[in-house]
């Protein structure tokens, strides 16, 4: 008894512990032997959340990523498994590879460079050509855009190429000094910024990184103020961080305005003069500078100095300034509606225009107003009302700004007017109506099918949305029974109120309950029906702008009540080509088809393929189009199967959509 317990504690304390992620792992081996990837990545996330240190889970689910066309996600899979074992030369040239397909040429570059001197010999060789592959037209276009400078190319877009190809060589002093100097030939691109921010910060220089991001981000480019903010840090700069930024760049009249009322908020009222001292000087038309400055002049009582300030205030167009103006000197308000009656439209609409380019966009709604109201003809101003308003989240306003400016005279205006009048009220309204058509020709079942539903929703912020609706499901020929599957033909219009989720990566789910009234028969019956439906598409769209390759997919799980509670499976694909200009576009493509039920009924069961064809024109709506399709099909299921085992089947059809 004494040795068996011994031996069993023996037991105990050399057993392993159990591997967490080891049931995950095989689901995902089996699934991968099946080829359901969808499967096999859910159970590999499983097991990296299991065991997230191991490379080797990591490096499978990136395979199985690539398996699905998921080249981003594969390269991040393969990132991290890199991390994880560097010494793993096959993953790290995996990640490299995808790094130069996704355009991040300076990063596979790095790779390849190490894998080049530090890899095995296999690795080494594909590595140096790799890198030889990447380098070489690098280093050449740096030296043609080095020798045009030294020919006299001292020009914007020379010193801008040059430092970005020395990015993606890795010579970041190089890259630093042509960036600064492409900037200071165009002062006004202040995404340069940005870029030349990067590039230091990569060289460990902090201080300079944040004087050229606080010159973005007080610079008047929206996008690249954006994208400054996202690099420096998550607070508010401090004032030595604005006088480092104001030394790189001494005419940024929006930063040193910020630092002026900065000062003033920390009682540095001195410093703070001084600030708006400069303003005054060196930005005449900055009226907010010069008010301020006069209210801290004539608040110290140095009125004489507070005057041509206060002056050049009165005599501006900002008619707000000048009615604080007026308050502090005790003179008579002028009422805004009626300055604008007399204010000049031109001068107004150079205010809103400097307005945006600061960033101030609440003072260049203001400025537009006013040129509105000096000259309500001109619709430029109300279309940039409009776009204004958008910008500001003002949707009504937006709208009605949009509806004015279909009215213009001016094609452009009003083609631009009533697609954002169109898109904005359609985004906004409580209630939203759509509706499709689908008649379709079978040679098949040699008649004519008709598919069609009207939905009006209710928008709300809820993740589910209520409709009512109607359908439309009938043939030409009233042939149902047993030669037609009733599914195909119900001959029926179906009213219904439902419930649908808001669409997740191309997953909807949707249940409805009504009456079907059959308009042959006359008859009312309850209607149940339900379903997921999802869809995947990549590439070339058929409206798009380009030509190319595509592949779609949809799936569709639909439950009937009316039909022995069936629950039907679609699923549709297509793989093929874009063609055409988009007056005419057309997509030739192959179709697989698989159709299926719960009740293994010989009808509701089977597999199509074969070509396709389908054509769009800009001359028609974008969501009206015609199919012809050529299928060769076998049913799964013969039990009971009056037909053929084989099917051949022609199809002709025509999709047209809406939505208001």
């Amino acid at each position: 008894m004494r040795l068996a317990v011994l031996l069993a504690a023996c037991t105990l304390a050399c057993a392993q512990a159990p591997d967490a992620a080891y049931q995950p792992l095989e689901r995902a081996y089996s699934a991968l032997h099946a080829r359901d990837y969808e499967a096999a990545i859910a159970s590999f996330q499983q097991a990296i959340e299991a065991a997230p240190a191991r490379a080797s889970i990591r490096k499978d689910l990136a395979y199985a990523y690539l398996k699905i066309g998921e080249n981003a996600l594969a390269r991040e899979q393969f990132h991290q498994a890199m991390s994880l074992d560097p010494h793993d030369d096959h993953v790290a040239l995996e990640y490299a590879f995808l790094c130069f397909e996704s355009k991040q040429q300076a990063e596979a570059r790095r790779i390849f460079d190490r894998i080049r001197r530090t890899g095995d010999a296999p690795a080494r060789a594909t590595a140096e050509q790799a890198f030889q592959n990447i380098d070489a037209p690098l280093a050449l276009g740096i030296e043609r855009w080095r020798a045009a400078i030294a020919l006299g190319a001292d020009i914007f877009s020379a010193h801008f190429e040059l430092a970005t190809l020395a990015v993606e060589r890795d010579e970041l002093p190089l890259a630093a000094e042509h960036f600064e100097r492409a900037w200071r030939l165009l002062p006004d691109r202040r995404s340069v910024l940005v870029d030349l921010g990067r590039v230091w910060m990569a060289m460990n220089r902090p201080e300079d990184a944040s004087a050229a991001l606080l010159n973005a981000v007080w610079g008047g480019e929206p996008r690249a103020a954006e994208t400054a903010r996202e690099l420096l840090p998550h607070r508010y700069p401090y004032v030595p961080e604005f006088r480092r930024a104001l030394a790189f760049d001494p005419a940024n009249a929006a930063l040193r305005s910020e630092l002026g009322f900065l000062l003033l908020r920390m009682d540095l009222v001195p410093e703070g003069e001084e600030e708006f001292r400069i303003l005054t000087e060196t930005a005449p038309g900055d009226l907010l500078a010069a008010t301020q400055l006069a209210f801290l002049l004539n608040a110290r009582g140095d009125q004489v100095a507070a005057l041509p300030l206060f002056d050049r205030v009165l005599s501006g167009a900002d008619l707000e300034l000048a009615n604080r103006v007026r308050a502090v000197l005790r003179a008579p308000q002028v009422p805004i509606r009626q300055a604008a009656a007399t204010a000049s439209a031109p001068d107004a609409r150079e205010m809103a225009e400097r307005s945006i380019k600061a960033g101030y966009i609440n003072d260049a709604l203001k400025y537009l107003e006013l040129a509105h109201a000096a000259d309500p003809s001109d619709f430029a101003v109300v279309l940039k009302l409009a776009w204004t308003a958008n910008l500001l989240h003002q949707d009504r306003d937006a709208i009605r700004w949009f509806d004015l400016a279909r009215a213009s005279t001016d094609p452009q205006i009003a083609s631009e007017a009533s697609r954002a009048w169109k898109n904005l009220r359609i985004s906004s309204e409580r209630f939203r109506t759509s509706g499709w058509l689908y008649p379709i020709f079978s040679s098949r079942w040699h008649d004519l099918f008709s598919y069609g539903q009207v939905r009006t929703e209710v928008r709300s912020r809820l993740p589910i949305l209520p409709y009512v609706s109607i359908r439309f499901v009938g043939d030409s020929r009233g042939a149902i029974g047993a030669a037609l599957p009733q599914y195909l033909s119900e001959s029926s219009f179906i009213l219904a109120a439902g419930l649908r989720t808001v669409p997740w990566r191309g997953v909807t789910a949707w249940f409805e309950a009504g009456s079907a009234i059959g308009y042959r028969s006359g008859h009312m019956l309850p209607d149940y029906r339900g379903g997921v439906s999802a869809a995947r598409a990549v590439g070339s769209a058929l409206p798009g702008e380009s030509s190319g390759w595509f592949a779609a997919t949809t799936l569709d799980g639909v439950f009937l009540s009316r039909f022995g509670k069936d629950l039907l499976l679609y699923s549709q694909s297509r793989l093929g080509y874009s063609a055409g200009p988009r007056t005419f576009r057309s997509q030739v493509y192959g179709n697989a088809n698989l159709t299926a039920d719960n009740q293994r009924q010989y009808w509701a069961n089977f597999v199509e393929t074969g070509p396709g064809i389908r054509f769009a024109s800009s001359l028609l709506p974008s969501s009206v189009y015609l199919t012809c399709d050529l299928l060769r099909g076998a049913y799964l299921v013969n039990s009971g199967n009056p037909r053929r085992p084989n099917f051949n089947d022609f199809r002709v059809g025509f999709w047209y959509a809406f939505s208001r």
